[in-house]
């Protein structure tokens, strides 16, 4: 990946543990190699269980590498933090984008994908597609 912007990942979750066990989780199943940039923004900034605009905003610029930033999130709520982020101007990079996909798959599946070169649109559809996955 010699001078080629990746798609930077970050998990939203209600919980600071979970979202840095999920990014772990991730980079490990995504190694084999370099992997794409991924940050944990979870809890509030007391450590407690919520989401917090300014550990979000630091993780997306933290993973910000021109090509994209793909928000996870774990819970309803988070989605509305995010929503309202989006909406607003400088608090997220312009080229942000929630992605509907599971928590837990989709941050595999979208790491991955980022790792291997894939811009924001093959990075949501692999995360997004991981709804698929049967374990039945």
């Amino acid at each position: 990946m010699s001078g080629q912007a990746q798609v930077g990942i970050v998990l939203v979750s209600h919980s600071g543990p979970v979202a840095e066990a999920v990014a772990d989780l991730a980079r490990g199943l995504a190694a084999g190699g370099a992997t794409a940039p991924v940050a944990a923004a979870g809890g509030t900034s007391a450590g407690g269980l919520g989401t917090s605009t300014d550990l979000i905003a630091a993780a997306a610029r933290e993973v910000d590498r021109g090509a994209g930033v793909a928000l996870l999130v774990d819970l309803g709520s988070a989605v509305l933090t995010v929503k309202a982020m989006l909406a607003e101007d400088g608090e997220l990079p312009g080229s942000a984008r929630l992605v509907d996909a599971p928590f837990v798959e989709g941050a595999v599946a979208a790491l991955v994908t980022a790792s291997a070169g894939g811009d924001l649109n093959a990075v949501e559809a692999a995360a997004t597609d991981a709804y698929g996955y049967r374990k039945v």
